[in-house]
């Protein structure tokens, strides 16, 4: 049933579970993400839209299904404890185990050249094999992708996601990089030594150089 609706949490519910939280993420709407005091997380979702298919299907219980199926594809992601409907504060919610380490983006400032290229490698071949999977990831930035304390990488913030049942298409893997094309930091980082697009490319049977414009100029339409 939690996969359905969500578990529906009493106003009351509500402020206990949140007491001494802290807030890691907010926008004019109010707190988007929270870090509890057990050390869980709770991602707050809202619907602005009456005509919004998150009425039918909220968001915190897509990023919980989303858990589900990578977990079944064994691509490491959070650990899903319950979703929930929140009438008081008119939000649906995920509550969640956070993914252990350091994103990409903290971490590749932080080590030598070589290990930035071999997390560049690994970060190609993760989003090679994903898209093979058939997982079309739109978050897919070095915000978003984590290495955890034993080297491996894994996904986090995944409510904007589909699953196909086949391997993508070449232009919507191509697609995917105009996502990660949106943040200059990664771009700097996924053209080094053009390490990232040879790699992926080599996994995935097209053109590093292809993967390199796309990368560069954000589009699928200039290649």
């Amino acid at each position: 049933m939690r996969r359905l609706f969500g578990k529906r949490l009493s106003d009351r519910d509500f402020q206990a579970l949140c007491k001494g939280a802290e807030v890691i993420e907010r926008d004019g709407d109010g707190d988007k993400v929270l870090r509890l005091n057990d050390g869980s997380f709770l991602k707050l979702f809202m619907v602005k839209s009456r005509f919004s298919s998150a009425r039918f299907l909220p968001y915190s219980v897509r990023f919980a299904r989303n858990a589900d199926r990578l977990h079944q594809l064994n691509i490491p992601t959070v650990e899903i404890i319950n979703c929930y409907r929140i009438p008081s504060v008119a939000r649906t919610a995920v509550h969640y185990q956070p993914l252990p380490g350091k994103t990409l983006r903290q971490a590749l400032p932080l080590v030598s050249a070589q290990q930035r290229q071999q997390l560049l490698a690994d970060n190609a071949r993760l989003i090679a094999r994903m898209h093979r999977l058939g997982v079309y990831f739109r978050s897919a930035h070095l915000g978003n992708i984590v290495q955890q304390p034993d080297g491996t990488l894994g996904l986090i913030d995944i409510a904007d996601m589909r699953f196909s049942f086949g391997a993508l298409k070449k232009e919507l893997c191509l697609r995917n990089f105009c996502h990660m094309a949106r943040y200059e930091a990664d771009v700097a980082y996924l053209l080094e030594n053009n390490t990232f697009p040879s790699v992926y490319a080599e996994q995935a049977n097209i053109d590093a150089e292809e993967v390199t414009r796309v990368i560069q100029s954000g589009t699928v339409n200039e290649i």
